[in-house]
């Protein structure tokens, strides 16, 4: 395995156990709601950033995107005009959900408690009301369907906080499945 591949894995891997011991402190995670989920949406850029990766079959190309992480560089893919544009997270995270169907999701209600938002105002206002009714329905969905629950069609922030150390471990999970393949140098297209 290219040393930048080794470091790169070994931080995500160190990342993830730091965001896994942290989420599990949280004995009543909607006590602590938007660290809760400022360390879930950490746990998932690293996992969009590795699924990214694994869609580039050119192992230089992946090579020089990881040696730009690592050099503290924003990741920069060359335009069919041989110019450089940079990577989005929103291409990512549409990448992402054309393989987990679920991403898009929980990204977006998690950026909304990375960033100063409304959604901090959540022991006033319910932010799950704030989102459509198909991204409700289809966190919904997800959530219940890997994770058990939430009961209610219409759950408040306490509910679905008991969720977040489930929902935590399925993206580390997935995650560590996908470091796994990057460090075999395989690829994975959607």
């Amino acid at each position: 395995m290219n040393t930048d591949t080794h470091t790169f894995c070994t931080m995500i891997h160190n990342r993830s156990e730091e965001n896994r011991r942290a989420m599990h402190c949280f004995s009543i995670p909607h006590g602590v709601l938007s660290p809760a989920f400022s360390i879930l949406r950490q746990e998932l850029d690293s996992m969009i950033r590795v699924i990214y990766l694994l869609q580039i079959t050119d192992l230089v190309e992946r090579q020089r995107l990881i040696h730009s992480t690592l050099q503290g560089e924003k990741w920069r893919v060359p335009t069919p005009k041989g110019k450089f544009r940079d990577v989005t997270d929103r291409e990512m995270v549409d990448l992402a959900q054309q393989l987990q169907g679920w991403t898009q999701s929980v990204y977006k209600f998690g950026c909304a408690f990375v960033h100063l938002s409304d959604f901090h105002n959540h022991l006033a206002q319910n932010p799950f009301q704030r989102l459509s009714e198909a991204e409700r329905q289809d966190v919904l969905s997800h959530m219940r369907n890997y994770h058990g629950g939430p009961l209610h069609d219409n759950p408040d922030m306490e509910e679905i906080s008991e969720y977040l150390p489930r929902v935590f471990d399925k993206i580390s999970d997935n995650l560590k499945c996908y470091l796994e393949h990057l460090e075999r140098g395989e690829s994975e297209r959607a």
